[in-house]
């Protein structure tokens, strides 16, 4: 193996102890060699040989550093990234990348200039759930394809206490940019970019700026059509996965269990992280040629977001297509920006 990418991290809050940090720390390609803490030093209580800066510019300037995660509030992934390319190291930044389409295309402009990779961490493209659904499609066990729902659904009817999260004013705030990042990028890496696409936002909460509602209608090639939805506003969710063809139908709870695993200090190198709960299995209903109705569990999967880490690695290392690519958030980014 070549020498491990020395990586910083621009945050240590919720995101980059249960979502990062344990990742770089884990794979041997990676070293974790800084972080970013502007008030509480929290990192040297997990990681005591990891560097904590107090400003962008000291992690940026120093030069051991090839790779930096922008894990920062929405509205500043897009400053930021720009910063860490015209810096002359690769970054990985957490969804969404941009606000905007014209943002997006100048950092993939400067990343080409520079040689730098511009990379988006999706991770929930190794979800279990999501893993069993992307199964079932690809196994031809539901025929053509007729109707699909992908669902994020949360009761959350309080205001954020993150003030940043619930200001207009704010690039990239609200549900969409929040939640819709993960379901359309689940959507796009099964079935690609959609042939039309038809938005719908709401503000249900009390004395909400920004949507906690929102509901797409995709519509693909042979008549396919996708429904992604999420609202704050659900106190008994749906199932999280519904998929309907002609030869049967497939539906799914969301039961991934790594951000839960991971806050409680499971490791991504533990033999049970990743592995969902008996009773998660999801539901697969065909019809046989005497046209009785068959019912079958499917067996579990095991998620494990270390194989984005992986792609990461074999990207920047050994010149790997990201799993990610680069047209996959474009047509990602053209959706959330739609106007309703």
């Amino acid at each position: 193996m070549s020498s491990p990418i020395v990586t910083g991290i621009l945050s240590f809050g919720m995101s980059g102890r249960i979502f990062h940090a344990p990742f770089v720390h884990a794979h041997p390609g990676f070293k974790f060699k800084a972080v970013l803490e502007r008030n509480q030093k929290k990192a040297a209580n997990f990681y005591p040989d990891v560097v904590s800066y107090d400003a962008i510019e000291d992690l940026l300037n120093d030069d051991e550093i090839e790779l930096v995660i922008v894990n920062t509030p929405n509205h500043l992934h897009y400053q930021q990234a720009k910063q860490v390319l015209l810096a002359g190291k690769h970054v990985l930044v957490e969804k969404p990348v941009t606000a905007t389409s014209a943002q997006l295309m100048e950092l993939f402009n400067i990343a080409k200039q520079q040689n730098k990779h511009l990379l988006v961490y999706q991770n929930r493209r190794w979800d279990s759930d999501f893993l069993s659904v992307k199964e079932v499609i690809e196994s031809g066990r539901l025929g053509d394809l007729v109707e699909a729902h992908f669902r994020f659904d949360r009761y959350k009817p309080v205001l954020s206490p993150k003030v940043f999260k619930e200001t207009a004013a704010n690039d990239a705030s609200g549900l969409v940019y929040d939640l819709g990042p993960h379901l359309l990028d689940q959507v796009i890496s099964l079935f690609g970019k959609p042939v039309a696409a038809h938005k719908v936002t709401a503000m249900h909460r009390s004395g909400s700026e920004v949507p906690d509602y929102f509901s797409y209608q995709l519509s693909y090639p042979h008549q396919l059509t996708v429904y992604v939805t999420s609202s704050l506003l659900v106190a008994q969710p749906l199932p999280s996965f519904v998929v309907h063809g002609t030869a049967g139908s497939y539906i799914k709870d969301r039961c991934d269990v790594q951000e839960a695993q991971l806050d409680q200090g499971i490791k991504p190198t533990d033999d049970q992280y990743g592995v969902e709960p008996a009773n998660c299995e999801g539901q697969l209903v065909t019809i046989d040629v005497t046209g009785n109705r068959l019912v079958e569990n499917i067996p579990l999967l095991k998620g494990n977001y270390l194989n984005l880490f992986e792609a990461v690695y074999q990207t920047i290392v050994n010149g790997a297509l990201y799993p990610i690519t680069d047209e996959h958030i474009a047509w990602q980014v053209e959706l959330l920006e739609q106007k309703d």
